[in-house]
């Protein structure tokens, strides 16, 4: 082991022993001692790494001779290979900065009393604090640093943004960045989320959305996905993302009641640019109540209504559903506070209503097309920061109500297509009964001609059959195919829900 000097060498410049490892005149937290001594307990009994309360990494160790060695033993390890120091001698050999320490020599010295299997798990912890600490101080100097720069731009708000950015990742225990994951990583990531499809017993592997014939398509709403779900006005597309975003909420409080291998649901936050906060409940708990948000307003009603208005909210009492109302948001404003939700309430899906309500970062003020672009690619980078899926709902250009068939396509997607190419899922809605009731003819009189009352009356039957029924058109799915999936809409509640039948032929598809 070293002197209490602490020779140690920055990882930028191993074999520079006169890089200072001091800020401000202060010496940078650390306990290369503990190192040593957890390294030591690694080498003596290897399954101390399998009960370690964190997950050490060879970047957490401050000594770069510490870090590359315990990086040979979790390669050799994941070998099944038997690490102790006879096995790491070949490694190590030729190594520089481990000549300074004593050599191959100091290996063994590691191993030497035996103090780390005294306190393993404990030591462990103060390597990862303290890296921690180390990664704050790294973002508080380059905070310092930024804001004491005027020299190209003065943008305080951008900054804080960033930093809140960083503070994110040192939270979530990313003191380097990201790193690239190796195939056994993504590979065991993969098999359990054919587990959890196994587990759910209708094919979920993702979040719920409370929809079966949704999921049924879907598998889910993964985590890192962007959904983009557009319709022209009064399609229901708030209605939908509502109802999706209580469904999710509600199967989270279920699993912490009931348990079961998999949680397929999570806390979720709704940014609405939209509406109100007390808007939004108001939908909400009629949608869940099933009473008419307009009774709910004007207050008319019944005993029987207000005892199921009262059971409702009950409900929705303890739902982990976020709501942020702030009007004209940026997309950097919007990423710092799902952060911060993230961080407070371990949030699992946001919602976005709607996408064209946000702003740029101002850069792109001038070009409408390219700020929607910045808006959309900042709302994957979202969805994979934060690891949760990213409803964001979208407004459809007027294109759809200049053709004969009103069904929307990918290219009515208004003002860019980015939100085309960085979305990994595009949803439509579409409800033929909401055009075919603005094509009422007038109702015939006992004047009318027979041709006038024939018109009406088929109008009338098909107005029947469509009545109620909405599709759900998924126009674009990197995980699967593309097609129409049938839903019920119950307008007096604006409830989304999946019909109970097998047979979609009468929804006009297959």
């Amino acid at each position: 082991m070293p002197d209490q000097d602490l020779m140690i060498r920055t990882p930028d410049a191993a074999s520079d022993k006169t890089e200072s490892r001091e800020t401000a005149g202060r010496t940078l937290p650390a306990n290369v001692e503990a190192e040593a001594a957890f390294l030591g307990a690694v080498l003596i009994d290897n399954r101390v790494i399998e009960e370690l309360p964190v997950a050490i990494r060879p970047e957490h160790f401050f000594e770069p001779v510490h870090g590359r060695v315990y990086e040979r033993v979790l390669t050799l390890l994941d070998r099944s290979a038997v690490v102790t120091p006879v096995t790491l001698k070949p490694y190590f050999e030729a190594d520089e900065a481990l000549k300074e320490l004593g050599g191959i020599t100091y290996l063994a010295r590691l191993t030497a009393d035996g103090q780390g299997l005294l306190a393993p798990r404990e030591l462990a912890q103060q390597i990862y604090d303290l890296a921690l600490l180390r990664e704050l101080v790294s973002v508080g100097r380059s905070l310092v640093e930024d804001a004491l720069d005027t020299s190209e731009s003065v943008a305080p708000m951008e900054q804080i943004e960033q930093a809140e950015a960083d503070l994110f990742r040192v939270a979530e225990g990313a003191t380097t960045g990201n790193e690239a994951k190796n195939f056994k990583h993504a590979a065991i990531t993969a098999i359990q989320m054919v587990e959890a499809a196994m587990n759910s017993g209708g094919g979920v592997s993702g979040k719920t959305t409370g929809l079966v014939t949704i999921d049924q398509k879907t598998a889910g709403l993964h985590d890192s996905d962007l959904i983009i779900l557009a319709a022209r006005p009064g399609m229901g597309k708030t209605s939908l993302a509502t109802n999706i975003a209580f469904n999710c909420a509600e199967e989270h409080l279920k699993f912490q009641a009931d348990g079961g291998p998999n949680n397929y649901g999570a806390p979720v936050a709704f940014f609405s640019l939209e509406m109100s906060a007390d808007q939004l409940a108001t939908r909400i708990l009629a949608e869940q109540s099933e009473i008419s948000s307009e009774a709910l307003r004007s207050g008319k009603l019944s005993r029987e209504e207000f005892q199921k208005l009262s059971f409702a909210s009950q409900r929705l009492a303890e739902l982990p559903l976020f709501i942020d109302d702030t009007p004209a948001l940026t997309i950097g404003a919007l990423r710092t506070r799902a952060r911060r939700l993230k961080r407070r309430h371990d949030i699992g899906m946001i919602v976005v209503d709607y996408l064209q309500l946000l702003q740029g970062s101002g850069r792109a003020n001038d070009n409408r097309v390219n700020e929607i672009s910045e808006i959309s690619r900042g709302l994957k980078t979202l969805a994979k920061e934060l690891e949760v899926p990213v409803i964001a709902l979208s407004q459809l250009s007027r294109a759809v109500e200049q053709r004969e068939d009103k069904r929307p396509m990918l290219s009515d997607l208004r003002e860019s297509g980015s939100i085309e190419q960085d979305a990994d899922m595009v949803w439509f809605i579409f409800r033929e009964d909401y055009y075919h009731a603005s094509s009422e003819p007038d109702k015939p009189t006992a004047d009318s001609s027979p041709e006038a009352v024939e018109k009406y009356n088929v109008w009338a039957n098909t107005q029947i059959e469509v009545n109620n029924k909405a599709t759900l058109i998924v126009a674009k799915q990197r995980h699967g195919s593309t097609g129409n999936v049938p839903l019920l809409f119950q307008s007096e509640f604006t409830k989304f829900t999946s019909p109970n039948m097998k047979d979609y032929s009468d929804y006009g598809f297959e």
